[in-house]
């Protein structure tokens, strides 16, 4: 039987690799900008402004002449004719709005406003609120869940708290790359980015719940094996069927990322990545927590530190 958990060493090795540059481009946005990651008009308040013009447009040159009255922190996107554009902007007064018209118009013909919006800063901070509190909520609920679900089995806490973790890994995952996207292509958190963490969370604690299920079935049936035996045969047991499910959405994300919409790309782009580490820290990152905190390993490891600082 291949042994899956024997190398959980290297699956905690692999997580911190790909965890510590996330959180030092969200220390660095947050010193930077004042937050984790870039936050759009949802969150701070601003403007939302879609022209069309006649003539296809390079998003920097559009975004150039917001700047140069000011407007620095300006996004701009196009859609896949290129002649759409999408700009994301602090608040515009009609006045300057008209200017920045004006001045397309002369660069690149006739255009179109298909739309304009303004959110005001308390919409953008009841809509921050209700995104923290949605993501809390949902971990405790799930954590509760777990114990409640797994009550027969020895510390059913545990199996709640290392589903809780992988949450926690895949959040912290999905969040520094969006940092680094922030802070090198100016990507920023809109309420998409919002759909796309709750989808990933609820992709990642299914895939765990799976196994973990499998594990409480196998507990009672392979009475005698140790502990470690039974969580890698439950692992193998159900891998297939979450490389199947997770694949299969993952395969269409690539599809919309590759031909869909350039206003898509930064929701289905976090979604990819957040649903890959889910079905990565299922199997890889939470069950090898669940066997560490099992076998006391922790203890262990803290006792042969403390044992080695004794005789040094």
């Amino acid at each position: 039987m291949f042994n899956i958990i024997e190398k959980r060493r290297w699956y905690f090795i692999i997580s911190a690799l790909v965890i510590v540059p996330g959180l030092i481009a969200m220390i660095y946005s947050t010193v930077r900008f004042g937050t984790p990651v870039r936050l759009s008009i949802d969150f701070t308040g601003g403007a939302l402004l879609e022209l069309e013009f006649e003539q296809p447009v390079q998003p920097g040159e559009v975004r150039q002449v917001f700047v140069e009255r000011g407007y620095t922190d300006t996004m701009v996107q196009t859609t896949a004719d290129e002649r759409t554009v999408l700009v994301r902007s602090d608040f515009l007064e009609s006045e300057v709005k008209m200017e920045i018209k004006s001045a397309l118009e002369d660069r690149y013909g006739p255009l179109e406003e298909l739309r304009f919006e303004s959110v005001g800063p308390t919409i953008g901070g009841e809509v921050t609120r209700a995104a923290t509190m949605a993501v809390v909520t949902a971990a405790i609920v799930i954590l509760g869940f777990i114990v409640v679900a797994f009550r027969r089995v020895p510390h059913a806490f545990r199996y709640g708290a290392c589903a809780t973790a992988s949450l926690v890994h895949d959040l912290l995952v999905a969040m520094g790359f969006f940092s680094i996207l922030g802070l090198f292509r100016g990507w920023q958190v809109d309420a998409l980015f919002l759909t796309a963490i709750l989808t990933v969370i609820g992709f990642s604690v299914q895939d765990t719940i799976v196994v973990f299920d499998r594990i409480r079935e196998n507990i009672p049936k392979r009475r005698g094996e140790p502990f470690e035996l039974i969580v890698n045969r439950s692992i193998l047991e159900t891998i297939h069927r979450s490389l199947a499910t997770q694949l299969n959405a993952i395969f269409v994300m690539i599809a919309i990322l590759l031909f869909g919409g350039a206003t898509m790309k930064q929701f289905i782009a976090t979604l990819l990545v957040g649903m890959l580490s889910g079905t990565y820290s299922s199997i890889f990152t939470a069950v090898p927590l669940l066997v560490v905190w099992e076998k006391g390993e922790v203890g262990q490891f803290l006792r042969h530190l403390r044992r080695r600082e004794a005789q040094a």
